[in-house]
């Protein structure tokens, strides 16, 4: 049985005495714990250390992810950030993949290849965003648009443990601007995600990867998607800026 994932994707957004405020906002209204649901939260590189420090302080259930990182260990690569240094602020997921980071940083499937292995290397758990256009959409290419991701995004990926990948469908023409795809929108998709997982790793494996949906994912509309088979919690945006909304899409995630 695949523990439900509720995911917040800080972006650009948070000082480091906001985000503070925030993850504490957070931790102190799930102090009650959060079931069979994994909380994860992931602010921006500069306020890690001093989201760490309140989880810690409160031996909060609630995970830490990055934004981020490089597939390096070290070296003369100014502005990156390693895995080991994830780890030693306290990091366990990462986000990699997003559609902001293809598109404005162009990055590409090859990279976020490159991310996974390194992060995995770390024990740190990827979350591998995919998701396609409104032209291609409109094309009615969808499907084979994010499997073909999928495909390139786990080449060569060893996984063990299902647990230790998570995959987040993430349609582009839904992030930020007020539209969201249906549950059966994101059902179609993911179905097909999981079924291109069974192929690469084997049903035993597949059935345990975690997908999200992302994309103006908020508290009035997360119980629709987390009804359907394959979606199996929810990568948030700005929902997840502020404590009560963020903690509302868990407390339905645990129902």
């Amino acid at each position: 049985m695949r523990n439900r994932m509720i995911a917040g994707n800080w972006k650009m957004n948070e000082t480091f005495a906001e985000g503070v405020e925030l993850a504490q906002g957070i931790v102190d209204q799930l102090a009650s714990g959060t079931g069979n649901v994994d909380v994860v939260i992931a602010p921006p590189l500069v306020d890690l250390k001093g989201v760490s420090e309140v989880l810690t302080q409160a031996d909060s259930s609630v995970a830490l992810s990055a934004q981020n990182v490089y597939w390096e260990e070290s070296g003369a690569f100014t502005g990156e950030t390693s895995p080991a240094m994830l780890t030693s602020v306290g990091a366990t997921y990462c986000i990699i993949g997003h559609s902001e980071r293809r598109g404005y940083f162009g990055e590409t499937d090859e990279d976020i290849n490159r991310k996974a292995k390194a992060l995995m290397a770390h024990n740190i758990v990827p979350i591998s965003c995919c998701g396609e256009s409104l032209e291609v959409r409109n094309a009615g290419t969808h499907v084979q648009f994010v499997v073909d991701q999928i495909k390139a995004d786990t080449k060569g990926l060893e996984i063990t443990d299902p647990s230790k990948y998570v995959i987040a469908y993430e349609p582009i023409w839904a992030i930020g601007t007020g539209m969201t795809a249906t549950a059966d929108d994101a059902q179609e998709v993911c179905g097909a995600i999981r079924k291109t997982l069974v192929e690469i790793f084997g049903a035993e494996i597949a059935d345990g990867i975690r997908i999200l949906y992302g994309g103006s994912a908020k508290p009035e509309n997360v119980g629709g998607f987390l009804e359907k088979e394959d979606v199996d919690g929810a990568l948030v945006g700005g929902a997840s800026l502020k404590a009560d909304s963020f903690v509302a899409m868990v407390k339905s995630a645990m129902n």
